[in-house]
């Protein structure tokens, strides 16, 4: 089943034969979807269930974090695409995820658009210019083809208004709405105020500025608790997420905050991953908060 076999132990779906169901996630580009979801994924299909990663674009326009890859910068060479779908490669065997893909593949090819007001944001071949209908009809194809039982991808906002990740959102919705298999289940990537509030006051303590933020109501990704429908407790697969994280090298600094939270906050905010159900019914089982704990609860596979 892959790499993330190796961190199976005990957590609150253990045990649990999830053969038969199906995942799919929408991301924008390489790394996001390590970010977010995980240990969501390698706890699933270490666990039997089928996940499909489809990402949107390859990241053309990332930062280069590594100073001997900076020649693969979109300003340079344009190299860092091919590079990064390298990258999503060795994240997927961390977490092992078999079925991933770029949308349009191998027919289109959907450019990074940099963010809003970039010059790169006008280029004719970037995700935020292209044909929605278009876009929609390639994810509608793999709805059809894979029937997921959960849609995971971004909330209205794209998390924090970058253009990728609002037309990843976009995308994924009009697909959903259009496709003849009804998805049971939609998620939306969530980040509750108190969690990302605690992790600020104590890496502010050691010094660092948590990505430049004076207060949680800084950062637009960060949402208010009661909008966070669900809680998957990870923390048996966080080390996949890890290995899967460093695997992203051109984007995610082993030395920056990510690790760095995860050294001074703990690994535990890294594996337990939030999400708000916009579409289906919630079931049991909840935590103590009232919230979900399993994805695929209530749904038939």
């Amino acid at each position: 089943m892959g790499e993330a076999d190796r961190y199976i132990s005990s957590g609150l779906l253990m045990g649990k034969d999830y053969t038969g169901a199906r995942i799919l996630l929408v991301h924008a580009h390489p790394d996001d979807e390590t970010i977010n979801n995980g240990a969501t994924m390698a706890m699933y299909a270490a666990l039997g269930a089928h996940v499909t990663l489809v990402t949107c674009t390859r990241g053309e326009e990332g930062e280069v974090l590594v100073p001997e890859l900076a020649h693969l910068a979109s300003t340079h060479e344009d190299g860092l695409g091919k590079h990064r779908e390298g990258e999503l490669a060795d994240a997927m065997a961390a977490l092992g995820i078999e079925d991933f893909r770029f949308l349009g593949a191998p027919h289109a090819i959907f450019r990074d658009s940099g963010m809003m007001g970039t010059e790169p944001n006008e280029r004719p071949d970037v995700f935020w210019q292209a044909d929605l209908d278009n876009t929609t009809g390639h994810l509608v194809e793999i709805i059809e083809e894979i029937k997921p039982h959960v849609l995971i991808t971004y909330d209205e906002i794209g998390g924090y208004g970058h253009p990728d990740h609002i037309q990843a959102h976009r995308v994924a919705m009009e697909a959903a709405k259009r496709a003849e298999w009804k998805i049971p289940k939609i998620y939306w990537n969530t980040m509750p105020k108190s969690v990302i509030a605690d992790g600020m006051e104590k890496m502010k303590a050691l010094g660092s500025d948590f990505f430049g933020a004076e207060s949680v109501d800084d950062l637009p990704f960060a949402k208010d608790d009661e909008v966070v429908t669900t809680l998957v407790d990870g923390n048996a697969y966080v080390q996949a997420k890890m290995d899967a994280m460093a695997a992203h090298r051109t984007q995610i600094s082993l030395d920056g905050p990510f690790f760095a939270l995860s050294n001074n906050v703990g690994l535990q905010v890294w594996g337990n991953e939030y999400y708000t159900l916009v579409h289906g019914v919630p079931a049991a089982p909840f935590d103590d908060n009232g919230r979900e704990t399993d994805l695929l609860a209530g749904v038939d596979f």
